[in-house]
């Protein structure tokens, strides 16, 4: 999970992509970048760390330039703890292509492979951004050689590597000179919108993963990038758009609108919004399908994305919905957990429960989703501490049982709570006194009636049907072993890269 953004204006960019990352801040808080482009030069600041510690003063004066492009990045392939690994990515051929990638190529080994043997090209690092920056670079070659770069060729040259790529792609890319380039994957798994307003009579464009980042920033939202569909948008303003894909079909991520954009962005004509308060409508019914409302005294929300269902729930059953918990906003995140321990003193730092709230009451807690159980365990501990006499927990989403292999950082099958366990022994191992979990067919019918065109969901981590069709259990098993891999990396390990090893001796 990333959020991703690009600009072309005519006044300089490095400000307005600073506000956009911070307002897609919630899609990754590892590490962010910008590259900005002045003439045919390209600069860049990358680093890990949150937009607002990453960016000084001297690195935003250091970005000059009326178009760029940005990230927040949210690792789920390669190495967490190298910079090296940060967005954006650059090669310097052909004409110089900068670019920032949402989501994850399912088929990364094999094409790195393709890469080194067929198409000559080196890949140095673990990320699958950086295979993908080469595949676009060398069909951009093959579409523009001998010719002036047209948005025919860039079509050209997306077309082709439609055709080599598999799994999730929201990508925005710099060409040196020529303009921003975006596409998103044929089945529309991750989000882009497009936006654009007027300044000084020019225009001024901007892509981005969320349409909070063009509201924010004073740009309205135009409509979405289809699925497989690229557009390109010249120095001039220009916009450019193509079908690219062969088959295109859209099935945006479920998860999406479950817990993981903002809720006051509109994705594929939907409002995250609306889509967790029909969430919430839905899972009442199934609450009052197992537990009378009459054994409910208060519906307490578990912040921040399970609000909106909280309260449809709430009204919907008739009982009174309450803020039990506070949420801590300034404690930095707990990048390594090496044990349940470190786990538990994380979620009691960023929460604390209002006992007032709890004391001599039968609570219903919801939740957006439950993945581990690690948390809902111990926060079902912190109401039954702050004098709960009975807990229940609900959950807006459906049991997670399937590993996203679609750039959603999901444990492994073991690690999932839900993975080979029945509703009742997941209720027993987190302590409540009931479980009430959405169901899959209603979770997908209510977000889906919000937008009759879109004729089904990338669900999943839900329901185990990958849209791809290229999965198999020897993902799962390489996705293991990166976790493993990951996990044994030190946070404080030397921070130089190989390639920085070099240029030192």
């Amino acid at each position: 999970m990333c959020g991703i953004v690009g600009v072309i204006s005519t006044a300089p960019v490095n400000q307005l992509i600073y506000d956009a990352l911070l307002l897609l801040q919630h899609r990754g808080q590892d590490a962010a970048g910008i590259v900005t482009m002045q003439g045919r030069q390209c600069f860049m600041h990358k680093a890990r760390g949150m937009v607002k510690d990453v960016f000084r003063t001297r690195n935003m004066r250091a970005l000059p330039g009326n178009v760029g492009l940005g990230q927040v990045r949210y690792p789920t392939a390669g190495n967490a703890f190298s910079e090296e690994e940060a967005q954006p990515f650059y090669v310097n051929a052909p004409y110089g292509i900068v670019l920032v990638h949402n989501g994850n190529l399912t088929n990364a080994p094999a094409l790195k492979q393709e890469l080194c043997d067929l198409d000559h090209r080196h890949i140095n690092t673990g990320s699958d951004t950086e295979v993908l920056i080469n595949v676009l670079a060398h069909e951009m070659e093959t579409a523009g050689r001998g010719a002036v770069l047209t948005p025919d060729a860039v079509f050209r040259a997306v077309r082709a590597t439609h055709r080599r790529l598999r799994g999730s792609y929201a990508v925005i890319a710099l060409i040196a000179g020529h303009g921003l380039l975006a596409f998103r994957d044929p089945n529309g798994i991750r989000p882009l919108v497009l936006g654009q307003t007027l300044v000084d009579g020019a225009p001024e464009v901007v892509v981005a993963s969320e349409s909070v980042a063009l509201e924010g920033t004073g740009h309205p939202l135009l409509r979405d990038v289809a699925p497989g569909e690229a557009v390109f948008i010249d120095l001039a303003g220009n916009v450019h758009a193509r079908q690219c894909a062969d088959s295109p079909s859209l099935h945006p991520c479920m998860f999406e609108y479950v817990y993981l954009a903002r809720p006051d962005s509109v994705m594929d004509g939907i409002s995250v919004y609306q889509a967790r308060l029909n969430l919430g409508e839905s899972l009442a019914q199934r609450v009052i399908n197992q537990l009378p409302p009459s054994e409910i005294d208060v519906v307490i929300p578990i912040p921040e994305s399970s609000r909106p269902s909280a309260m449809q729930l709430a009204q919907k059953i008739g009982r009174p919905y309450r803020e039990g918990f506070v949420k801590n906003r300034y404690v930095g995140r707990t990048f390594i957990m090496p044990g349940q321990s470190v786990r538990k003193k994380s979620v009691r730092q960023k929460l604390n429960a209002i006992a007032q709230e709890f004391k001599g009451r039968n609570v219903l807690l919801v939740d957006d989703s439950i993945v581990r159980g690690t948390t809902s365990q111990e926060i079902v501990q912190m109401a039954r501490e702050a004098g709960a006499r009975r807990v229940y927990m609900a959950s807006a989403a459906p049991p997670v049982r399937y590993p996203n292999v679609y750039g959603i950082d999901m444990p492994t099958p073991q690690e999932l709570i839900a993975h080979g366990r029945s509703s009742e022994e997941i209720r027993a191992f987190i302590g409540a006194d009931a479980l009430i979990y959405q169901e899959v067919d209603a979770m997908k019918r209510v977000v889906g009636q919000l937008n009759p065109a879109i004729k089904g969901f990338e669900a999943s981590c839900f329901d185990g049907h990958y849209i791809t069709g290229d999965v198999s259990a020897a993902d799962f098993e390489a996705m293991s072993a990166q976790r493993v891999q990951a996990r044994a990396e030190d946070e404080d390990a030397d921070p130089r890269s190989r390639l920085a090893l070099h240029s030192q001796a």
